[in-house]
């Protein structure tokens, strides 16, 4: 790290892209005041076993919670200030207003992430959940051992991970998607809808092109109803309709907010600010166009190299970030690296089996890859997409991978 030091740097949002920043600035050699604001009462902790090894059958795992944070204050001389949620910043003055007041800083980074949607109208209905934090995927837990009538809005990742967990307990969970396509912007139309088969062959009962017009009961929900006036009898209700990035508490600010925190290539939001994580936008080097992406790998990747630029902000590096995430379904793991431009070209399986492997193509450059339960082909393709790898280069790949296992 070169250059002068900030006297006092301060993280908001204590997921972990927080985490992550705050360790990156004492591995790095900051000796300064460091400062972490997150406003769950909990200690920071992992949020994708949230949907999958904290709702498989069973005694609830610890699988969510980081080793690190047990002492982090102690280990990295942090101010650690949790259950404290921030409502306001002031550029010119230096501060971040909070819940429990300001406090200044002389460097900023914003890790505070999205916000799950909610249907307007349904606060007051027990039974009805989004997915996001630890006390989201306690209650859904708790709904699914009791046996309950389980019924998801929504199509997308999350949504498919709770119907698994419904599954495994016997249930009969309904997915209902606005969309006649899941996941088409993840994954393609082909994509979304290779992948909604796997719902079928687990006994799902997805219903696509359906619109929710509204949640039916007093104090507890009972029942799911459709545009077309159907009733869906339910008593568990997963609302899984995507989230917006946590900027409310930025307006005014004179930050540059449009689905996100606007940055520069180096992730800079303004001359002290800088962003990461969930609610950061920035263009990307690699494929010359703007993202605001919603991945774990992203958001520990991004946060470090956030960090160490804000530290050093005369060496600052642009941010080349191949996306990647992944998800589990019925027991499968579903993976994806790079952009689904276009539509995928099956290299290997099909989608009405449970293995698969497919490439997407820009021109004459592979692009994107997903894979379904070959966890050792995604990484491969995301290495030859971070080297802007061409599209022959990346059948002949294919082809030698087929051959082996063929032969293996």
């Amino acid at each position: 790290m070169t250059g002068v030091q900030p006297g006092h740097v301060v993280v908001v949002g204590a997921s972990l892209a927080g985490l992550r920043a705050v360790q990156t600035a004492r591995e790095v050699g900051f000796t300064g005041r460091l400062t972490l604001i997150g406003d769950e009462i909990h200690l920071p902790y992992d949020r994708p076993p949230l949907s999958k090894e904290y709702l498989a059958v069973g005694p609830p795992t610890t699988a969510h919670e980081f080793p690190a944070t047990k002492n982090l204050a102690e280990a990295l001389a942090l101010e650690l200030k949790i259950g404290t949620r921030a409502t306001g910043l002031d550029l010119e003055n230096r501060a971040v207003h909070t819940t429990t007041g300001s406090i200044g800083f002389d460097s900023l980074l914003i890790a505070t992430g999205v916000r799950a949607r909610r249907l307007p109208g349904t606060e007051h209905l027990k039974g009805v959940h989004v997915l996001r934090d630890l006390d989201d995927a306690h209650a859904i837990r708790n709904g699914l051992d009791a046996g309950t009538r389980v019924v998801v809005i929504g199509a997308g990742f999350i949504g498919a991970e709770v119907a698994s967990a419904a599954v495994k307990r016997g249930l009969e969970p309904i997915i209902l998607e606005a969309a006649p396509i899941p996941l088409v912007r993840a994954v393609g139309e082909a994509g979304g809808t290779g992948l909604a088969r796997m719902h079928a062959r687990h006994g799902v009962d997805l219903r696509c092109g359906v619109a929710v017009s509204e949640l039916v009961g007093d104090q507890r929900v009972e029942a799911v109803r459709l545009a077309d006036g159907t009733e869906i009898p339910a008593d568990l209700v997963v609302v899984g309709i995507g989230a917006d990035p946590a900027t409310d508490w930025l307006t005014g600010s004179g930050l540059d907010i449009d689905n996100g925190v606007v940055c520069d290539e180096t992730l800079r939001a303004s001359e002290l600010v800088w962003a990461a994580g969930d609610v950061a936008r920035w263009t990307n080097p690699l494929f010359n166009i703007p993202m605001r992406l919603e991945h774990w790998t992203n958001a520990g990747e991004q946060a470090v190299h956030a960090m160490e630029n804000l530290l050093a902000p005369a060496d600052a590096t642009a941010y080349q970030h191949v996306p990647y995430f992944w998800s589990d379904w019925y027991g499968h793991r579903i993976q994806f690296a790079g952009l689904p431009v276009g539509e995928p070209h099956i290299v290997s399986g099909d989608w009405d089996s449970d293995e698969i492997v497919a490439l997407y193509r820009d021109g004459d450059r592979l692009i994107g890859a997903i894979a379904v339960n070959r966890r050792g082909d995604i990484m491969k393709y995301r290495v030859q997409i971070s080297r802007r790898g061409s599209w022959d280069a990346a059948m002949a790949f294919a082809a030698k991978r087929n051959a082996a296992a063929t032969s293996a």
